[in-house]
């Protein structure tokens, strides 16, 4: 399948719709879900950290991916925000097309 999801973390649910509109405006995305609330413990820096952080996923075509995860970079608070794309190996055809018809794809 040429569509994939793409996990992103924010730093408040306020972010992750800030970014989402840009990904969606531009058509690199053809939908965002907003999940407040996640808590978060990971490395930093030599230590361990914990925070409250919201999840951005996305659904957008496998081939976006690149340009996608740069306008994320380019607008996020985080030095090194995650941004990792699952490919969708099945799925409801008509969702999948839909996917593709929104972010320009044939």
């Amino acid at each position: 399948m040429p569509e994939s999801f793409v996990y992103i973390t924010c730093a408040s649910t306020g972010e992750a719709e800030a970014i989402g509109a840009v990904l969606v405006e531009r058509r690199l995305a053809a939908c965002a879900n907003i999940l407040p609330g996640m808590r978060s413990l990971y490395w930093w820096r030599g230590k361990v950290e914990r925070g409250e952080e919201a999840v951005l996923i996305v659904k957008t075509r496998t081939e976006l991916v690149d340009e996608l995860t740069a306008a994320v970079k380019a607008v996020h608070s985080y030095e090194v925000p995650c941004v990792v794309a699952l490919p969708l190996t099945g799925g409801n055809p008509d969702f999948l097309k839909w996917i593709r018809d929104e972010t320009g794809g044939a």
